[in-house]
C-alpha cells in the first residue's frame, strides 16, 4: 500500500511556472505507474500525464510541451513541472499510483493561475 502526499501548489500568474511534488510512503514505489490528474470546479477529474516503471511517459494533448512528469525512485517521489501556465490550468491536482489492481490517490494540491 502507498500513501501519497502532494505539495507545491499555489497561486501563479499566467505564463508562470510551478513544480508539484508527490511523496509516496510504502513499498514497491518503483513498480507503480504514477500519474497526475486534475479537477477544476464543476468538472470531472481528468488525466494529465503518466510515467511508467520503465520511465515511458504520456500526456494529455493540451499540456504537451508545457508540462513534464518525472520520477525519482530513490526518493519515492514523482514530480510535475508546469510551465506557461494558463488560467484554464486552475484546478486541484492529484497524484495517482496504480499497479496490479491497486489504485492509490493523494488528497490533492490547489493550483490557481490568475493575474
Amino acid at each position: 500500500q502507498l500513501q501519497l502526499v502532494e505539495s507545491g501548489g499555489g497561486l501563479v500568474q499566467p505564463g508562470g511556472s510551478l513544480r508539484l511534488s508527490c511523496a509516496a510512503s510504502g513499498s514497491g514505489f518503483s513498480l507503480y505507474k504514477m500519474a497526475w490528474y486534475r479537477q477544476a470546479p464543476g468538472k470531472q477529474r481528468e488525466f494529465i500525464c503518466a510515467i511508467f516503471s520503465n520511465y515511458n511517459t504520456n500526456y494529455l494533448d493540451s499540456v504537451k510541451g508545457r508540462f513534464t512528469i518525472s520520477r525519482d525512485n530513490a526518493k519515492n517521489s514523482v514530480y510535475l513541472e508546469m510551465n506557461s501556465l494558463k488560467p484554464e490550468d486552475t484546478a486541484v491536482y492529484y497524484c495517482n499510483a496504480r499497479a496490479s489492481g491497486y489504485d492509490f490517490w493523494g488528497r490533492g494540491t490547489q493550483v490557481t493561475v490568475s493575474s
